[in-house]
């Protein structure tokens, strides 16, 4: 994978992350900053990427959609399942690339979406057996383990 494919996937999944509250507008910038030192540019991504902290709360919103649609990514509306799908995507990728645990990237999948998102229910279910392993035959590293298969499955899937 080229730097700018990384740069790519990583803004439209900043962009997936921000849209459901994962995390905030300031973020999305700073993905904006790093894919424009990728290689990417574009008029969009250039306003986009020069917004200050304070700016960026405002100016994200109306900044973000036309940035992806130039660089030929997805904008996913606010609380939109396809948003929600691409920011659990997201997620697994934070979990391979070893910025989350397989505890703490199921409990905010569990928190977010609960059993209701069908991409993901597996991942709620088990965020449940960490809760009850003391009373079970299963140990961390086997959740750790099928966790971590699950992330892979949702990682890989294709996104440009």
């Amino acid at each position: 994978m080229t730097s700018t494919e990384a740069a790519a996937i990583a803004l439209q999944d900043h962009a997936a992350l921000w849209s459901t509250g994962e995390i905030r507008a300031n973020e999305v910038v700073n993905a904006a900053c790093d894919a424009l030192v990728a290689g990417l540019d574009t008029p969009g991504l250039r306003i986009l990427a020069a917004r200050t902290r304070a700016e960026a709360d405002y100016d994200v919103h109306d900044l973000l959609p036309a940035a992806l649609d130039e660089l030929g990514l997805t904008f996913y509306p606010i609380a939109s399942v396809a948003g929600q799908e691409a920011a659990a995507r997201a997620l697994a990728r934070r979990l391979l690339a070893g910025e989350l645990s397989p505890r703490e990237f199921t409990f905010r999948i569990h928190q977010r979406y609960g059993h209701e998102l069908p991409l993901t229910g597996r991942l709620a279910e088990l965020d449940d057996e960490y809760d009850v392993l003391e009373y079970g035959d299963r140990t961390v590293d086997q959740v750790d383990a099928e966790v971590t298969a699950e992330a892979r499955r949702l990682g890989t899937h294709p996104l440009l």
